[in-house]
């Protein structure tokens, strides 16, 4: 098997790569966005063919600490679509957010199975990624820890069809919290996660639960789920990765440690279940598991996403865009956690709404939305 890696520096990357080495996978091309270090030693172990790194700063560093290979290295705006159409057997796309979604689409048309663990495609063009995958007539299997527990769910279903799909949760570092008790939690706290090691983004999104929102619109577009059929169940102990309930009553969940890998290799070796680095579940020594609902007046972003899917559209693009520019500015110090809350849903009142978007009406929402969160921060309104 070969693969093409995208974003080989996060978490998500670095875990890939581990079971990479576990099962003598071949990696084709990687990229990175930073950590040239790190890339290096990526590169010197698994010798791709093709490396890009997105930031122009960080090229000609790379290319002088591997100009002893021969691995051709790229660096303009579109090479990590260059590799997402590279003949391989699956992309891995684990780029940080919007970006993600280019690649994915580039994948598609070169007719590449792609193996997702970047929500935000589609979060913010779902039709149009659904459409794609149809109409090139590839796979997609999603990496996230619960659309991997849903899919495994539904397996062995048959013609049989859920009645609703249950989505777990954390909770975050602030789960009971309110929402004077969230205005003056600082940086540190909300990249403190009590479960999953994840890069600072998606942590922050964990800690608004804008990452179940994110995940709540994922399960519709991917599921064919109406977001009636979606419930999401706070759960503590990130033991049940979610569940899939039938029309019987019959309910199937999926159980593991809370370790990427498990889903991360499924995603590489599906429909093949093999011996995996992750440490095994037992069950005795969990002993107890809970589930409680959600609080969505504190946790206003998980509010505005349910309010976005409905909408359909762009409305979701919004919010996922309106989230990121607001994420940047809380881990740079700019904004205070609770703002990101009030960015998300003034963004999806106020920014243009479009009922059937083009891509060129998703890639211009993306601008206004991060343009109008920049606006409200600059005249003080966040």
């Amino acid at each position: 098997m070969e693969i093409v890696l995208l974003g080989s520096t996060g978490s998500i990357g670095t875990q890939t790569l581990d079971v990479c080495r576990k099962h003598n996978i071949k990696v084709k091309a990687l990229s990175a966005n930073c950590s040239v270090e790190l890339l290096e030693n990526q590169a010197r172990e698994f010798l791709p063919e093709y490396i890009t790194v997105s930031d122009e700063k960080y090229y000609s560093d790379i290319k002088t600490r591997l100009a002893d290979t021969s691995i051709k290295i790229l660096c303009k705006e579109e090479s990590v679509c260059e590799l997402a159409a590279l003949k391989c057997d699956r992309v891995v796309n684990s780029v940080v957010g919007f970006a993600g979604l280019l690649p994915t689409l580039t994948a598609f048309k070169a007719g590449n199975s792609v193996a997702l663990a970047n929500k935000e495609t589609l979060v913010a063009g779902g039709e149009i990624v659904m459409r794609s995958l149809k109409e090139n007539k590839t796979s997609l299997l999603l990496i996230d820890s619960e659309h991997s527990a849903i899919f495994q769910c539904l397996m062995g279903a048959g013609e049989n069809k859920f009645s609703k799909i249950i989505l777990t949760a954390s909770g975050g570092p602030f789960f009971g919290k309110t929402a004077d008790e969230l205005k003056n939690v600082t940086k540190a706290q909300a990249l403190n996660h009590p479960n999953w090691k994840m890069g600072a983004k998606i942590t922050v999104d964990s800690a608004t639960m804008m990452n179940k929102g994110l995940e709540f619109i994922e399960a519709v577009q991917y599921f064919g789920a109406s977001p009636e059929q979606v419930e999401i169940v706070i759960h503590r102990q990130s033991i049940v990765h979610s569940a899939v309930e039938f029309e019987d009553g019959a309910i199937i969940a999926q159980l593991g440690t809370a370790d990427m890998r498990i889903p991360i290799q499924l995603a590489l070796t599906y429909p093949k279940r093999l011996v995996c680095p992750a440490k095994k579940l037992s069950l005795t020594e969990v002993g107890t598991l809970t589930f409680e609902k959600p609080d969505e007046d504190t946790f206003t972003c998980l509010k505005a996403a349910k309010k976005a899917i409905k909408m359909g559209g762009n409305a979701p693009c919004i919010i996922n865009c309106a989230n990121e520019a607001a994420v940047s500015l809380f881990l740079n110090d700019r904004i205070r956690f609770s703002d990101i809350g009030e960015a998300v849903n003034k963004a999806l009142s106020d920014v243009e709404y479009k009922k059937d978007p083009s891509l060129e009406d998703i890639l211009n929402t993306k601008i206004a939305a991060e343009n109008y969160v920049y606006e409200m921060f600059k005249q003080g309104e966040i």
